[in-house]
């Protein structure tokens, strides 16, 4: 696949999924703009085509200001990846306010307004494609996810929405939704895991490696390989839809 002469934005760029899916971009020719929280994270792992911007998507005035400068850099963004979120558990009746509102407003709020202002520079050009990493998550229920599950649909259901809003017309927008990704939040779910069920951390994996049809844990190249797919001039006529990698279907 070549998407020289394009510019890719994937928050969430310094580790895990997002990394995979901006050195899969990259190396498939893209300039690619990486952002997260930690400008120190993501200028190690930077490579060839990846330019490195502090981000975080929970700011909307920050998310506007990064991406004004990267356009004015690279160009018009034709590939929007909203990755980044976090994935914390907790069973809905001990969930407050605040874990709540720290939930949406980065898994939520955050793939708001990067895929808003991502699309601002993108409709002037006569092709694009908008990918949001949701999770399975997203199309089922979560134990001890309420919130979670709650900012996973909501991704999904805005990106079916956008989709019926530029129908036929050369933009795409889907939704990955991996089951356990082998990546370091697979380390904090266990503690976590442990803690609220007394298991231990062995047993704690084994339940999310249990999770996913195929019992083991997927790696973050399998769901770039997939993101990659998206952008390929052939996947023209995947819109609007639900892709899940889990080792089989939920």
């Amino acid at each position: 696949m070549e998407l020289t002469g394009k510019h890719a934005l994937v928050t969430g760029g310094g580790t895990g999924i997002g990394l995979a899916i901006a050195r899969a971009l990259a190396g498939a020719g893209a300039q690619v703009t990486i952002t997260g929280r930690r400008q120190n994270v993501l200028e190690e792992v930077a490579e060839a085509n990846m330019y490195p911007a502090a981000m975080d998507v929970t700011d909307e005035a920050q998310v506007v200001q990064v991406i004004d400068d990267a356009v004015a850099a690279r160009g018009p963004i034709q590939i929007c990846v909203a990755n980044a979120g976090i994935a914390v558990g907790k069973k809905l009746h001990k969930t407050d306010t605040e874990f709540w509102r720290q939930i949406m407003a980065t898994n939520l709020d955050g793939a708001f307004f990067t895929i808003r202002e991502s699309m601002r520079s993108m409709l002037t050009t006569d092709w694009g494609r908008v990918i949001a990493v949701s999770s399975i998550a997203g199309v089922r229920g979560l134990p001890g996810g309420g919130a979670y599950s709650a900012s996973k649909h909501g991704v999904i259901g805005m990106i079916r929405s956008i989709s019926e809003d530029f129908m036929g017309q050369p933009y795409t927008f889907n939704s990955l939704c991996p089951g356990y990704v082998d990546t370091d939040i697979i380390s904090r779910n266990v503690e976590s895991i442990s803690q609220r069920s007394g298991m231990n951390e062995d047993q704690a994996r084994e339940v999310m490696v249990n999770a996913n049809r195929h019992k083991r844990l997927i790696a973050a190249e399998e769901v770039a390989a997939a993101a990659l797919w998206l952008c390929d001039p052939n996947s023209g006529s995947v819109n609007g839809q639900e892709i899940q990698i889990a080792g089989g279907k939920v």
